[in-house]
């Protein structure tokens, strides 16, 4: 037997042996059992940003990822959920990035910072609480307060997705 076939006949036999081991899924299959509703209250916005709504949009967001990429339903109050994320928006700039030849600025840069925390029901501590930041840049001489919205909600699709995963990190 040649050695082309004795490596063909081995890799196949570990395929086939090992092939089963290895599983990963974004369906939310992994979730813990037990948990099937999360609760995301309204973050207070405590970055005095002059946006009225970006605590609405961040709740939005968040909601949309958490029902939208796992098999979680959306909880009412903290009492019917197995699952809290629970925050704050403690800070927002809005920022030149880049500064062109004549000293006006190219881009502008929007940042959000969100503290979070994540908790079981069924458990005294939380999962974490930890600081998730978001940023996007945009050109401020062509629609400045468009601009800067769809940075913003750019900066907190980033906030959200790092919340998300560290959140299912765990599961």
């Amino acid at each position: 037997m040649d050695w082309n076939r004795i490596i063909l006949l081995l890799t196949l036999c570990f395929s086939l042996i090992f092939g089963g081991c290895l599983r990963y899924s974004f369906t939310g299959a992994s979730i813990p059992p037990g948990v099937n509703t999360i609760f995301i209250p309204f973050f207070p916005d405590q970055s005095n940003s002059g946006l009225g709504d970006l605590s609405d949009r961040l709740n939005e967001v968040l909601i949309n990822r958490f029902v939208n990429q796992s098999k979680l339903q959306l909880a009412n109050n903290e009492n019917d959920a197995d699952a809290v994320l629970d925050g704050v928006i403690t800070a927002y700039t809005n920022r030149p990035f880049s500064i062109g030849g004549n000293e006006q600025s190219n881009e502008n840069e929007v940042s959000i910072s969100v503290r979070a925390t994540f908790k079981y029901a069924s458990k005294e501590e939380p999962e974490w609480t930890n600081t998730f930041a978001g940023k996007f840049t945009y050109d401020p001489t062509e629609d400045p307060i468009d601009g800067e919205n769809q940075a913003a909600n750019s900066a907190l699709e980033q906030v959200a997705n790092n919340m998300f995963n560290d959140a299912v990190s765990n599961w």
